[in-house]
Formats: structure tokens, C-alpha cells, sequence
């Protein structure tokens, strides 16, 4: 069994509209697909999305080719977003690519506000191999890493969750005494405050969680 981390970058022609309503929004963070499936066409996916579900849901209502969705706020800063929609074209060629026979892919998988999806991949060296060549050549696709898979059972940190972390460091979040508050932090994320501090407070349950074994 081997592991493949990728990050996919779109171009603007190649974007999803909600993707692409991330990447342009000030209102969103970050989306992360939590589960999802295709079936006939059509796909049903299971979101985190950190900003304002207003904002989100008023441009979601405008899109026509959905299907159904499901908004439920958490009150921290995010909601989940259960969707059920068809497939575009560019979505099917995708799809095709990981449709390999040993492949599976590893919940979860990042959407994020620079036109990138992040995901890993776990399957036989073969069809890992097969996967990078089908994908469509109007994507760019970057290796983080190849080899065997690895990952513990305990609560893990977003890529966004830990840049928070980073932030919070490198402004004196955690000096004794304090020397940068939460506002510092949203200005190195370039997020709004209450953006940061769901950020950081998500982060920090995390590490407590897997530091005292208190693990799903």
C-alpha cells in the first residue's frame, strides 16, 4: 500500500464556481470535504466550510444545477454543508482519474482560497502511477510526498489550523507575559478576528485532546 499526497492547483477556466467563490470571498476561509460518493452522475458530499453561512448559502441558492443542500451551523465559526449535485464535465474527467481499482482517497480533502485541492491518496504503486498521468493536463499537480501510509487514530490538524498555530507563535500569542493577541493573529492570516480565534481555539482542543489520550 502506498501513499500519495498532492496538492491540484485550478486555473480560472478549470475552477469549480464555489471553489472559485472561496478563493474571492472575505467572508470564507476554507472548505474541506469531509465524505463523499458518485453515483449515476451525480455526486453527494459532505462539507466543513469555515466563514458566514449566510454569505455561503446566498450564493449556493443562485446555482441552479443543485440538486439539494443542507446548511447547519456548528457556532464556532463554521458550518457543515451536506450537497448533493450532478457532475460538470471537468468533474468527471477528475473523477475518472481516481477511479483507479486500488485507489482510495483519505478523508479529508482541502479546498483552499489559492485555487488548490489538497488530498492524499492510498492505493498500489500501479494505479497511483496511472491516476498522475490521467489527470487532466489543464490541471497543475504537485507531489508533497510519496510512500508508505501513515496516520495515527488521534485528533490532526488543518493546514489552516496550524497556521493559525504558526501565527499565534510568531506574534508572542503564547510568551509569557502575552505580547500579541488574537487581533495579531488575524492580521498575519489576513482573516477577520472572530475567523482566528475559531482557528486557534479548534487547534489548541485538538492538541489537548491528543495529548491526554481523549481520542474518538
Amino acid at each position: 500500500m502506498k501513499s500519495l499526497e498532492l496538492v491540484i492547483e485550478y486555473t480560472a477556466e478549470t475552477i469549480h464556481p464555489m471553489h472559485a467563490f472561496v478563493c474571492e470571498s472575505p467572508a470564507v476561509e476554507q472548505e474541506v470535504m469531509l465524505e463523499g460518493k458518485t453515483e449515476g452522475g451525480k455526486r453527494t458530499l459532505l462539507f466543513y466550510v469555515e466563514g458566514d453561512p449566510r454569505v455561503y448559502e446566498a450564493m449556493l441558492s443562485a446555482r441552479d444545477s443543485i440538486t439539494e443542500y443542507d446548511i447547519r451551523p456548528d457556532g464556532d465559526g463554521g458550518f457543515f454543508l451536506y450537497i448533493r449535485a450532478p457532475n460538470g464535465e471537468g468533474e468527471e474527467l477528475l473523477l475518472d482519474a481516481f477511479s483507479r481499482d486500488t485507489v482510495v482517497v483519505v478523508p479529508p480533502v482541502e479546498f483552499r482560497a489559492d485555487r488548490t485541492m489538497r488530498l492524499t491518496a492510498v492505493g498500489h504503486g500501479t494505479d497511483l502511477r496511472e491516476l498522475l498521468d490521467a489527470i487532466p493536463s489543464e490541471l497543475s499537480v504537485d507531489i508533497l510526498s510519496v510512500g508508505p501510509f501513515t496516520r495515527g487514530f488521534g485528533p490532526s490538524l488543518t493546514d489552516r489550523q496550524r497556521e493559525a498555530l504558526e501565527a499565534a507563535q510568531s506574534v508572542g500569542y503564547y510568551e509569557i507575559p502575552r505580547e500579541g493577541g488574537v487581533e495579531a493573529i488575524a492580521a498575519e492570516l489576513d482573516c477577520a478576528v472572530s475567523t482566528a480565534s475559531a482557528l486557534l481555539r479548534r487547534a489548541e482542543s485538538q492538541l489537548v485532546a491528543d495529548t491526554l489520550g481523549d481520542r474518538p
